[in-house]
This record gives C-alpha cells, sequence and structure tokens, in this order.
C-alpha cells in the first residue's frame, strides 16, 4: 500500500506546479503558508498527509468522502490558526499516530 501511494505522490509531485524547490519540510509549514501555497499543491499535501495519518494495515482503499471531511477539518482549522504548524494541525484533525 506504502508502495503504491508513493507513486500516485510521486506522480502528482512530477506533475504539480514547483511552488518549492526539491524538499518541502512540512514540520516547518505554518497553517496560513499552507493555504496560501495554492490549489495544486494544497491537494499533493492533503494527500500525502491523508496516506501518513493512515492505519499501516488499512486496505488500500480512498474513501472519497472521509478525505473530503477530513481535508475540510484540516483547512478549517487552518483557517482558524493561521500560526498554527501544519503537522499540528493535521495531529489534532487527522488523528495525529
Amino acid at each position: 500500500m506504502r508502495l503504491t501511494m508513493g507513486l500516485i505522490i510521486g506522480t502528482m509531485i512530477a506533475t504539480a506546479p514547483a511552488a518549492y524547490a526539491d524538499k518541502l519540510d512540512l514540520s516547518t509549514i505554518k497553517c496560513e503558508d499552507f493555504l496560501k501555497s495554492g490549489k495544486d499543491n494544497i491537494a499533493v499535501i492533503i494527500t500525502w498527509l491523508d496516506g501518513y495519518y493512515k492505519d499501516e494495515n488499512a486496505p488500500p482503499v480512498i474513501d472519497f468522502d472521509k478525505f473530503n471531511k477530513s481535508s475540510a477539518k484540516l483547512g478549517k482549522y487552518c483557517g482558524e490558526n493561521p500560526d498554527s504548524g501544519l503537522i499540528t494541525a493535521a495531529d489534532k484533525t487527522l488523528g495525529g499516530k
């Protein structure tokens, strides 16, 4: 599952606009920067976070309804807490590890 998710994310990153250089350290990004990073970058980051916060034994299924609800929670939290770190926001809204 992680390999498949990695391939999907790799493809998305390769085709997304290069708002960031070669690496993106999510632990250094504030919610405000995340929300201002553009639609394509937000989509890639949210998809990566969704995979990161899944149980490693979870089946390789994307539940789009759950994904959209989780994404909305993260967006709402970040909108209300722009100075919060993105990973802190994800821990609180996506059910940290």
